[in-house]
């Protein structure tokens, strides 16, 4: 389901820039869509999830259906009434978020900045609207109900791809489409999910309770996480902060790379740790310390064994993917050479991407949110130290870096301190396993550097052509991949998870 989404993602990336490309009027959306969507991923999926997430765990395992169905009503008042409120004031206050979050762009003045004010007054409910669906969520992933949270984006893509070519033309300008397409897909995915939760036995009734016990606990461990989860977002708002300084259509090439490179941190990153979420919530609260530290020695194997050849694969295939996904309508070639840079820059930090959402899991069902934020706030420092040393001299590729480097530094220090702490040890098979993952890497990178035709051809051909050529690709890297790996010894059970 996580696939079917982001391929979905990526077609609807294809439509907004064959629509719009990299031009002010799409600068201008990407910065009021970035906000509400930065902060759906703060406060819905990435804080209060880690703090939901755990505490509902416990009452599952140790409380009955009625104690679980109060901590929900609860929660769903106390978020609801919190996310109403802080939607009324934004809208109130769209020109001084735009101010903050885009600075370039009031600076620089004009229709641009306007516009994206215009846009975010009708984008920002999406916040409230997004986190009830990732609180309903959050309790069907705790209950082993995958599939729904993991399907409810891909509603998300549809209604931007309808608006985009159904509604643009209904509108002046076209592009306040996708704002309200953005709505329409806020109230259809939460309107999704409740069914299933009827079914739980655990729709909710609102209910303010801040004096709940549950409550007080996912606020306490909230707090804090509210930093140190969302650390890469941060990062990445950062880079759309100092690119609205830059030349127009910085903030479309680092949107369009960026998108490319959250593909495999979507598909599996954050997957398998929203899958390893509640297995570790259950077995820190059933005292199964072996256990625990299995599930994260297998999450880290399984994410080298994805990241590593995807993240070398961005860097290596940059253009030809941009070309073959984004080269058509109003995108230019200058728009693909110079999204390329920025791509291959996110491209060398994938593996840091994804090993922070498995590791971070780690400290989060644990109930321990204080140490991700310390260790956040230092690769934060770290990052904006970095985007002033290289936006000059790299302009929006130095944004990029600057990401991908503190994005090391982050896992870094994760890994570091559930080794010293003892949670995680390395379990038996490593040596083995990244000998054959590294071989069946360098077998990848022959193949596809053997195959891949110039820049100059891939942008004569036409789209039949790209695609085809980018098929055959793909599935002989993959399959050089997987060949090597087999060869070397690599077997089912190794990849399965007792």
């Amino acid at each position: 389901m996580t696939m079917l989404s982001r391929i979905l993602g990526l077609v609807r990336d294809v439509v907004v820039a064959s629509y719009f490309g990299a031009s002010g009027s799409a600068d201008a959306f990407f910065v009021a869509f970035k906000i509400p969507n930065f902060l759906r991923r703060l406060f819905a999926e990435g804080a209060f999830s880690q703090a939901f997430v755990p505490v509902l765990s416990e009452y599952r395992s140790q409380r009955d259906l009625g104690a679980v169905q109060a901590l929900v009503n609860a929660v769903a008042g106390t978020l609801g009434s919190v996310l109403i409120l802080i939607t009324a004031l934004a809208v109130l206050g769209a020109p001084l978020l735009a101010m903050l979050f885009a600075p370039g762009f009031y600076l620089e003045g004009g229709e641009k900045f306007d516009l994206a004010v215009d846009m975010l007054r009708i984008t920002f409910p999406y916040l409230l609207l997004i986190s009830l669906t990732a609180f309903a969520g959050a309790i069907l992933n705790s209950y082993g109900r995958f599939a729904v949270p993991a399907f409810t984006p891909v509603l998300l893509n549809l209604s931007l791809i309808g608006s985009a070519v159904l509604l643009s033309p209904l509108f002046d300008p076209p592009v306040l489409a996708l704002a309200w397409g953005v709505m329409i897909a806020g109230i259809v995915q939460l309107m999704f999910q409740l069914p299933f939760l009827s079914q739980l036995r655990l729709l909710p009734v609102p209910a303010i309770q801040r004096d709940h016990e549950g409550v007080k606990r996912i606020l306490k461990l909230m707090v804090p996480a509210l930093f140190g989860v969302s650390v890469t977002q941060i990062n990445l708002l950062l880079d759309t902060v100092l690119a609205s300084f830059l030349q127009t259509g910085s903030v479309s090439w680092l949107y369009y790379s960026d998108r490319l490179a959250e593909l495999p941190l979507g598909v599996f990153g954050i997957a398998i740790a929203t899958v390893i979420l509640p297995s570790l919530s259950r077995k820190h609260a059933e005292k199964s310390p072996q256990h625990f530290a299995g599930t994260l020695d297998w999450a880290m194997r399984m994410v080298l064994l994805i990241g590593l050849p995807a993240a070398t694969a961005l860097f290596l295939l940059s253009e030809p993917l941009l070309i073959t996904l984004f080269h058509y309508g109003a995108l230019q070639e200058r728009d693909i050479l110079m999204a390329a840079m920025s791509l291959r820059a996110y491209a060398v930090g994938v593996l840091a991407f994804m090993l922070i959402k498995v590791l971070a899991t780690g400290y989060f069902s644990r109930q321990d949110t204080r140490t991700p934020v310390k260790i956040g706030i230092q690769a934060a420092v770290a990052n904006m130290v970095f985007n002033l040393i290289l936006i000059g001299p790299l302009q929006h590729v130095g944004l990029a870096a600057a990401t991908s480097m503190s994005a090391f530094l982050n896992a870094g220090l994760l890994l570091y301190g559930l080794l010293k702490s003892g949670v995680f040890s390395w379990q038996p098979g490593w040596a083995a396993a990244l000998g054959r993952m590294l071989a069946a890497n360098g077998a990848m990178i022959m193949v596809v550097l053997l195959m891949v035709p110039a820049t100059e051809q891939w942008l004569s051909w036409p789209i039949a052509d790209r695609a085809l050529q980018m098929t055959l690709l793909v599935l002989a890297g993959v399959g050089a991949y997987l060949i090597t790996l087999l060869l070397l010894g690599l077997r089912m059970r190794h990849l399965r998870h007792s």
